[in-house]
């Protein structure tokens, strides 16, 4: 199969969507930490509840089933293989600030505390944003980020896609990483966004909603994942679990 020379148009693609990976990432922080934190007096929850519901709906179908495998063989005949990575990010980023930038206030406080008490909540945060950094970075953010110098050569055409994708998508024997996080917990970036979203003061009902429904989600995610990665990585998974027993949090999930 002839590989191309990546194009300047799509460095430009690639780098471009890392930038705005990063923004949509700043762009939450600082609506779940202000704007989300802001309590709201008056209004109906019901509403309100249900619209953020269907929104974040919409992200977490595209998160979920365009990164399985059967959507991505189809993806790939769209898309230059080395873009696909790209592209994924582009949505997911979109879709993300959109989310925020949508997403409606529900009246009231689910629990509060003294000044002096929220401290030990942001240290737990600040636990949390380590745990998912130090994980990405074993993982290779940049490959996160769809810039990696790992990413598919450029396959340009459909022919040449099609051809790379019939091999790709078959089980290969692969090894998972025990280094550091992934040593104690198999899924430690989705453990620091539950540490991320719970652990805040006060927890208004328009954060307490965010936090229950993102977490909800991951809960269900997990487990097709999981199948997901079994599928296409032979028995390496199987040995990876046996080694790592937890998926969330040690002695419990």
């Amino acid at each position: 199969m002839p590989v191309h020379q990546t194009p300047v148009w799509a460095h430009l693609f690639r780098w471009l969507g890392a930038l705005l990976f990063l923004g949509s990432l700043g762009y939450f922080l600082l609506s779940y930490l202000r704007t989300f934190g802001a309590p709201i007096t008056s209004g109906t929850a019901t509403p309100a509840v249900m619209w953020n519901v269907t929104l974040f709906t919409v992200f977490a179908f595209h998160h979920s089933v365009c990164a399985r495998w059967p959507v991505r063989r189809w993806f790939a005949l769209l898309v230059p293989t080395s873009l696909e990575r790209s592209t994924y990010v582009w949505i997911a980023s979109l879709l993300l600030i959109v989310v925020c930038a949508l997403w409606r206030p529900v009246p009231g406080v689910a629990w509060d505390a003294d000044e002096i008490l929220h401290w030990p909540f942001r240290l737990i945060q600040i636990g949390g944003v380590w745990l998912t950094l130090r994980s990405a970075m074993i993982l290779d953010v940049r490959e996160l980020a769809g810039i990696s110098d790992t990413n598919d050569p450029w396959c340009p055409t459909p022919t040449e896609t099609s051809t790379r994708i019939s091999t790709v998508v078959q089980p290969h024997d692969i090894e998972f990483t025990t280094t550091g996080p992934y040593g104690w917990i198999r899924h430690p970036i989705y453990a620091g966004w539950f540490l991320l979203v719970f652990a805040v003061m006060p927890m208004t009902m328009t954060r307490l909603t965010f936090a229950v429904i993102s977490c909800a989600y991951l809960l269900i995610a997990i487990p097709l994942e999981e199948r997901s990665i079994q599928a296409t990585s032979g028995p390496a998974y199987g040995r990876y679990k046996a080694l790592v027993r937890w998926r969330l949090l040690p002695g419990v999930y």
